[in-house]
């Protein structure tokens, strides 16, 4: 495999690393496209000397994306955003126009594969921005790579993630949490390492392409649920507060005027809706992945944050 190159989009993201990690496994070259190249030399230590290498690429910019594709066998998309941050980094800019983008380099350079990080509940008809923007993405994507494979994550769970770490940090510093909605919107949280399991799996397996997969874990929970279980975890007792959708978008128009707001409207808008596997739907299983527990994976690293306040870097 030493022979074959596969650039993947946004490689030093949270997915990203772990991806990049299995790929330097199976001997593959890996370039990683990414706005920040010195952000992305981190990465390196986890191949052999020269086997990962950060190039810079701006998405947005269909010459740039071109050179990052060159010479490659196989592509990965996984730039995602929460939330817009200026001109040119909106929803659609990046999880639209900017998949066409890789998907038509992908194409050009005829590579062979390419999988699509989506995510569960894309849908064009969405209320929300971001769902109707991932929508969007797979239909620009299917029209020019009709064999990309498409995955389709629940909340992704790991060391480094947005979620429970925030909500983590919140509970060493405040009294009480919010549960917007009531905390009763349903979740499938999945592991990270198994979504990059998942990437070259789809990546291997010829029967995958042109297939969608929504992955999950092996447990649905509630909002309420996931900060149960995450303030025993970290063995703190917190008064868990409901909060009415329209008390929370009133927040949310004010918090997301912030350079990294913690809430948007959007997100809110987003809230209202389950976020679980459809029924039907290929999964995680299917690529002939079990799913990991998140009972199994937090304490390793959400204890450590309860003793210092940091996450720790355990990347099983």
């Amino acid at each position: 495999m030493s022979d074959k190159v596969v650039t993947v989009f946004g490689g030093s993201g949270f997915i990203g690393r772990y991806v990049v990690q299995r790929l330097a496994k199976t001997g593959v070259r890996v370039n990683v496209a990414v706005r920040h190249v010195e952000r992305a030399k981190f990465l390196k230590p986890m191949g052999n000397v020269g086997q990962i290498t950060p190039i810079s690429c701006d998405i947005t910019d269909a010459d740039s994306v071109a050179g990052a594709v060159q010479g490659a066998d196989a592509v990965i998309n996984l730039v995602g955003i929460l939330y817009p941050s200026g001109h040119g980094h909106g929803f659609d800019d990046v999880h639209h126009q900017a998949a066409r983008t890789i998907a038509e380099a992908a194409k050009a350079v005829g590579a062979r594969a390419l999988v699509h990080l989506s995510a569960i509940g894309a849908d064009a008809d969405s209320d929300s921005a971001y769902a109707r923007s991932k929508a969007a993405g797979e239909a620009a994507v299917r029209e020019v790579f009709p064999e990309a494979t498409i995955l389709r994550p629940s909340i992704v769970f790991g060391p480094e993630d947005a979620f429970f770490n925030r909500f983590g940090a919140m509970a060493r510093l405040s009294p009480a949490l919010p549960l917007i909605g009531g905390g009763h919107t349903l979740f499938q949280p999945v592991y990270v390492g198994d979504v990059a399991d998942a990437v070259l799996r789809a990546l291997s397996d010829s029967k995958a392409q042109g297939k969608t997969y929504e992955l999950g874990g092996p447990k649905t929970y509630s909002f309420k649920a996931l900060m149960e279980v995450m303030l025993a975890t970290i063995g703190r007792s917190r008064l868990l507060v409901p909060v009415p959708f329209c008390v929370a978008d009133v927040q949310a128009a004010v918090l997301q005027l912030l350079p990294v707001p913690p809430l948007t409207r959007d997100q809110v808008t987003l809230l209202k809706h389950d976020n679980v596997v459809a029924e039907g739907a290929l999964t995680l299983t299917d690529l002939g992945i079990d799913p990991t527990t998140l009972e199994v994976i937090l304490p390793a690293y959400m204890e450590r944050f309860r003793r210092d306040g940091h996450y720790s870097r355990y990347t099983g």
